[in-house]
């Protein structure tokens, strides 16, 4: 299970029209016992972008070696 302030990789098309697929977020609460959970997602000067629910199968946990990247949302 993935835990409260884990960076998760949106793995699923997106549950929200400001996100892509492989965007990071951060789980902020965790619904009946990880089948669900709570992302935030923030721009660069750490501002809200979207926060979303997404199942567990939506979602999975950065990986070692993965590099994050840059992009402007509107």
């Amino acid at each position: 299970m993935i835990t409260e302030h884990s960076l998760v990789v949106l793995d699923r098309e997106p549950p929200h029209e400001r996100l892509d697929r492989d965007d990071v977020g951060t789980i902020i609460h965790i619904y009946d016992g990880g089948r669900a959970y709570e992302v935030e997602f923030v721009d660069g000067s750490g501002r809200t972008v979207a926060l979303v629910t997404v199942d567990a199968e939506e979602v999975r946990p950065i990986a070692a070696g993965e590099l994050l990247h840059a992009r402007r949302t509107a």
